[in-house]
Formats: C-alpha cells, structure tokens, sequence
C-alpha cells in the first residue's frame, strides 16, 4: 500500500471516528444528566462527568408506575410486530410470486396508503376504536399500529422476496422437495434478513409512537412509554429533567437489547445466506 493510500484510509478512519463521536454524544448527554441532581443540571455551567452523581432520578422513576407502563408498550409493540410481520409476508409473497388480477392496483394502493399523513386519520380511528369499544386498550392501538405499519412492510419484504430466485426453489422441486418444502428449506432461511429489517422498523415504529397514542390511550393506568415520559414535565411545576433523562435511559434499554439480538441477521446478506445454505 502507498503512502498516499494510507494517508487517505488514515483520514477518513479519523473522519469517521469524529462523526461517531459527534453522532454519539446526545446518548451520552442523556446518560450524563440521569445521574446529576437538579441544581446542577440547571446551572449555567455544563457537567460533563457526573462526579459524586446521585441515582435519585432513578428512584423517582421507579417509584412511578414505570413497570405497568412498560408492560403495556410491550404488549403493543410484541403484537404489533407479530402481526405486522406475518400479514406483509404473506403480502409480499403473493405480490412477488404470483401473478393475479388487480396485482399492479394493489401495489400502487400500498404506495397511495404511506402518502396519507397520519394525523388527518386520527378522528375516524378514534370514533372506529369508540364504536368497537376498544379505546383504552392494547388490542385496539395495536389494531392501528398494525395498519400503520403493515404498507410500508409489504413494500420493503418485497424487494427482499424478489431478491430470492426462483431457480432456488425450482432446484430444490427438481430434487424431490414438494412447494412447501422449497419452501421453508430454500426461500425462508434467505428471507431472514428482510424478515428482521422489517422487524425493527416495526418495533422502532410501535415502541416510540406518542401522537396516536396520546389520542387513543387517555386513561393514565393506561399510557405507553412515550406518554409517560410526559408526565415528568406537567405543566405547572418545574420540568424533573433528570427523571426525563433518566426515563429516556430506560426506554432506551429494550431497544439497544433488541438490537444486540438481532443485528447478526441484520447485517447478514442475501449472498452470504445463500452460501452458508
């Protein structure tokens, strides 16, 4: 390698590290202000070390009702991406696969659907969810979460569906696999990829939404996470900004351990599985 080169690779490696750490330091501003107590979160000069912190932000957030709330954003989130996953799959599928009537029309109807702003939807949800009697209810925002989601889905395990050959398939039929078979031997084990892409899109979509559940979800035993985040900041008392940040932490774990499990299939590719196949 010249000394050009690696001079470049150098200074682009350092680049990247300036943007990580650039990237990183609002997670760790956030994790830093948790362990301070008020008067120094609030004071005119910035802490960058918590030095003698306090984990009485902590406290406060447990001593909240945080383990019921994070029970319901976890039964939300867990159906909402069970069901968003097995319907677009099968969707996909079917788009990719086969060849039927009204094919090109549904497609450009998942397009038109992810166009719609959510916001202009919230009163006919509001009053279907009030009519079916489910407002309140993990059932009836995972409902509205799983059509949230489920468009954009499609349209992303397409792309990973086409990706398959379907010379794979017809192979494994030649060799004596019946469809079914092909199937979950040949096409499915290429497919994880997508499956867990589309996974965490879905997760990351239910787990942080608040506009929608603010509007379906007005009983306070019933918030999900992001709306108890809120309640640290009520407006006529001063902010508890380090129960937020503090909070923020914790709503942040499931996410980072949700991540930490799935990003070998994540970073996996389709070349790759097909090998190892």
């Amino acid at each position: 390698m010249s000394t050009r080169s690696r001079t470049r690779q150098r200074t682009f490696g350092g680049l990247a590290i300036v943007i990580a750490l650039i990237w990183m330091f609002p997670v760790y501003w956030m994790l830093n202000s948790s362990f301070l107590p008020y008067n120094r979160i609030r004071a005119a000069e910035p802490t960058f070390l918590p030095l003698n912190g306090t984990l009485s932000a902590y406290g406060r957030v447990f001593d909240s009702n945080f383990f019921d709330t994070l029970r319901i954003s976890a039964m939300v989130t867990g159906l909402t991406v069970v069901a968003a996953l097995l319907f677009a799959f099968l969707a996909a599928l079917a788009l990719s696969r086969f060849r039927f009537k009204g094919r090109r029309s549904f497609i450009l109807a998942v397009l038109i659907i992810q166009m719609i702003p959510a916001e202009g939807l919230f009163i006919s949800q509001f009053k279907l969810l009030e009519g079916w009697q489910l407002l309140n209810s993990v059932v009836g925002l995972s409902l509205l979460y799983i059509a949230a989601v489920v468009p954009f889905t499609i349209w992303m395990l397409r792309g990973f569906v086409n990706g398959v050959p379907r010379e794979l398939e017809e192979a494994a039929l030649v060799d004596g696999c019946s469809r079914l078979q092909a199937f979950f031997r040949i096409t499915f084990p290429l497919l994880a990829p997508g499956l867990v892409a589309s996974g965490v899109y879905a997760f990351l979509q239910a787990w942080n939404e608040f506009t929608l559940s603010l509007v379906i979800m007005t009983r306070p035993e019933n918030m999900t996470l992001p709306l108890w985040l809120r309640s640290f900041t009520e407006a006529n008392r001063v902010s508890d900004w380090a129960g937020i940040m503090a909070g923020s932490v914790l709503v942040a774990v499931p996410v980072m351990i949700f991540f930490l499990a799935v990003q070998h299939r994540m970073t996996s590719g389709l070349v790759s599985g097909a090998v190892k196949g």
